[in-house]
């Protein structure tokens, strides 16, 4: 279970690593969309576009650390009163939830990637594939899930103990 946790946590780090290189990139965009313009009179041709694709894989990339670090919104006010017994079983049943909804929602977006893929769906303006960054956010869904898998671990190690 360690290596597990392990590989989870690594692979949580570098899709954060890489929805930050995002957030840098849509900064870079913005910015010599904005520079061009008042320049050359000429906006950077697709900026909605990469905008809107970075934003997505900031959020879909993002995910899993926020999980990691237990930086979703909890209701802990009431919570952290009880017993840690209960908890622990509160801790499955949000966990066992979120599991099922975001593998549920990875699983979507694989398959609409795929469908994407076939379809040939391309960015608007700048004609960029889109079934890669849709993969790419299941990836990252998929790593979320893997996280909610160690949460939901750690609430049953609890109960057990």
């Amino acid at each position: 279970m360690k290596r597990f946790a392990n590989l989870v946590e690594s692979l949580s780090r570098i899709l954060d690593r890489i929805a930050a290189a995002c957030i840098v990139a849509m900064m870079s965009v913005v910015v010599l969309n904005i520079l061009l313009r008042a320049i050359l009179g000429r906006p950077l041709l697709g900026t909605i576009d990469y905008v809107n694709i970075m934003m997505a894989l900031t959020i879909g990339l993002g995910l899993a650390y926020c999980g990691l670090q237990n930086g979703h919104i909890a209701v802990e006010f009431i919570v952290d009163k009880l017993s840690g017994k209960s908890q622990a079983v509160i801790g499955i049943f949000i966990n066992l939830t979120a599991l099922l909804f975001w593998g549920f929602a990875a699983w979507y977006m694989a398959a609409y990637a795929r469908s994407t893929m076939h379809t040939n769906l391309m960015a608007g303006t700048i004609s960029l594939p889109m079934y890669p960054v849709i993969y790419l956010i299941a990836f990252g869904l998929l790593i979320l899930c893997m996280v909610l898998v160690l949460k939901l671990a750690d609430a049953v190690r609890m109960i057990i103990k």
